[in-house]
């Protein structure tokens, strides 16, 4: 199967819907509350039917597959993620482009899309490296990633220009086949523990 291919993965705890814009209302209520640093690219409630349509625009080019993430429990659509920067050939993926909202965040809700995301990556698509990125100064993305049991690849330097003109050091994580098992094991235990 291929990273771009439009799919609905679901567990007990989220399910992630192949974004569209009958998404917008839901996910521009949960950006409400959230804090907005100068390191991350959270849409503002208002913008984000504009990064709706951005992220639709680059899986019709064939390069992200865009998730709204729904908690079960509540029904409510708290966040978006992706596959991105789409390498089909060489069967190689990054999930990222993740943000939750407040209601979503220290929850088992992150846990869980990636527990779906990764299983699809490495058992359906059949991934040879799904990798994770970050903005160096993104602590909690960084610690989170860090959870999950990818290793740090390294550290692009002055990788990206941000919308303020600051440079972006991008940390860059992967997970390897020979690891998902183990970073699966880790997932579902965070899961089922109390």
């Amino acid at each position: 199967m291929d990273f771009a291919e439009p799919v609905t993965l679901e567990n007990a705890l989220v399910r992630l819907e192949p974004l569209s814009d009958t998404h917008r209302e839901e996910l521009a209520e949960a950006t409400f509350g959230l804090e907005y640093t100068w390191y991350t690219s959270v849409p503002a409630a208002d913008e984000v039917g504009d990064e709706i349509t951005r992220r639709l625009a680059w899986r019709d080019a064939g390069t992200m597959n865009p998730f709204a993430v729904r908690r079960l429990d509540t029904g409510r659509a708290v966040g978006m993620t992706t596959f991105c920067n789409i390498d089909q050939p060489n069967r190689h993926v990054e999930i990222g482009y993740t943000w939750l909202g407040v209601e979503a965040q220290r929850t088992r809700v992150n846990a869980a899309a990636k527990l779906l995301m990764l299983g699809h990556a490495f058992e359906v698509c059949d991934a040879i490296a799904v990798e994770l990125r970050t903005h160096w100064m993104n602590r909690q993305s960084r610690a989170a990633i860090e959870r999950l049991g990818a290793k740090q690849d390294g550290v692009l330097r002055n990788n990206r220009i941000m919308p303020d003109g600051t440079l972006r050091d991008t940390v860059v994580y992967s997970i390897l086949p020979h690891e998902w098992s183990a970073v699966r094991r880790g997932l579902e235990e965070r899961l089922t523990a109390r």
